[in-house]
């Protein structure tokens, strides 16, 4: 029950950092803008591939899946509520599959609000959004954890186009949908199909799913190294860049 165990417990983490904002106001209107700025940042960054052709609908996913300014609680619940049953009922690679995304959701969400309780700190709180995104994030650091958060939405990606070579897979996913509505599970069963769909489609042109990993991962790292290399004006004036671009 290991994947079962993860779910689990990184859901209660997750719950964990949201209570702890519950009645802070402040924090969570920090959270809001620190969520909406990098939902912004990844849609500018990815402008190209947004406007069309064979990465749109793998981009679209990762914006809207991963790096959105959405409530994922009710998937988070979801996910929590069937672990068992995910790791019972799916091939291990499945489970293995959904354990990871519940993970890199947990650190995703550790990593934003300890860059949210930044932001509220900063003593200049009418400074440009861009400077003040910057300057919260070079304060957190945690660079290891930012390269592990990067790595596991590579690996996600890399695993999802696997699993659309398993054959029944597809039909296994399409019967779950009428017991997945009437347990409450629609937004889990959106996640699952949409991830699927998407990666299926790629799939079947030979080396789009690399490609399109590739690129992700050198523009993340060409911001890293600009954000983390301490050049407060040239991040300021790239994000901005950045910002602007997105659609």
């Amino acid at each position: 029950m290991e994947a079962a165990r993860a779910i689990r417990d990184a859901v209660a983490a997750v719950t964990r950092l949201r209570q702890s904002a519950a009645g802070d106001a402040p924090l969570r209107e920090a959270l809001f803008e620190i969520k909406r700025l990098q939902s912004h940042r990844f849609a500018g960054t990815y402008a190209d591939l947004l406007a069309g052709g064979p990465f749109e609908p793998a981009t679209r996913f990762f914006l809207e899946e991963l790096y959105g300014n959405k409530d994922y609680t009710r998937r988070d619940e979801q996910f929590s509520r069937i672990a068992v049953a995910i790791e019972k009922l799916f091939p291990a690679h499945v489970a293995g599959t959904a354990a990871a995304m519940a993970q890199l959701h947990a650190l995703t969400e550790d990593l934003d609000m300890q860059m949210a309780r930044l932001w509220r700190q900063q003593a200049d709180a009418q400074a440009p959004l861009a400077r003040r995104y910057v300057l919260a994030w070079q304060a957190l650091g945690r660079r290891d954890e930012r390269e592990r958060q990067l790595a596991s939405v590579l690996a996600l990606g890399q695993e999802l186009a696997r699993l659309t070579r398993m054959p029944g897979l597809r039909t296994m996913l399409r019967m779950m949908r009428g017991p997945a509505a009437a347990a409450g599970l629609g937004d889990l069963q959106h996640f699952l199909e949409e991830g699927f769909d998407t990666f299926a489609g790629m799939a079947r042109r030979a080396g789009t799913v690399e490609q399109f990993l590739q690129t992700v991962q050198q523009r993340e790292h060409q911001l890293f190294s600009l954000l983390y290399g301490r050049d407060l004006v040239a991040c300021e004036t790239e994000l901005v860049r950045v910002l602007g671009q997105a659609p």
